[in-house]
């Protein structure tokens, strides 16, 4: 420990935890469930990547995995979830590729009608 108290933070043990999930959304029930899983990774303090895969970090291994712990208990029945860690080293090489999007055109505005 250093003087401070804290541990050095390293990019080796600092960590990235990872949620993938599928679940099913053919019946409003299903729906309501899903909604509801995702809900619950935000009030864990993950954050959405993209629609079913949420991102954490974590200070530690120990942490990652209660994390982990928290959100197998959340599964809902019907439910395939995935959790992988990752070092913030391995995280930093990480890419992000967007798609080139074409620029919508905004709608004409409908001419306004006097009613009297």
């Amino acid at each position: 420990m250093s003087d401070n108290g804290f541990r050095q933070l390293s990019g080796y043990r600092i960590m990235w935890v990872w949620v993938l999930f599928d679940l099913p959304v053919l019946t409003s029930a299903e729906r309501k469930r899903a909604t509801r899983f995702r809900n619950d990774l935000l009030d864990l303090g993950f954050q959405m990547v993209q629609f079913s895969v949420y991102l954490r970090h974590a200070w530690s291994k120990e942490k990652a995995e209660s994390y982990a712990r928290q959100v197998g208990e959340l599964v809902p029945e019907a439910g395939h979830v995935q959790v992988l860690f990752f070092t913030d080293k391995q995280y930093a090489l990480s890419q992000v590729f967007h798609g080139k999007r074409r620029s919508k055109t905004p709608a004409e505005k409908p001419a306004q009608l006097a009613l009297f």
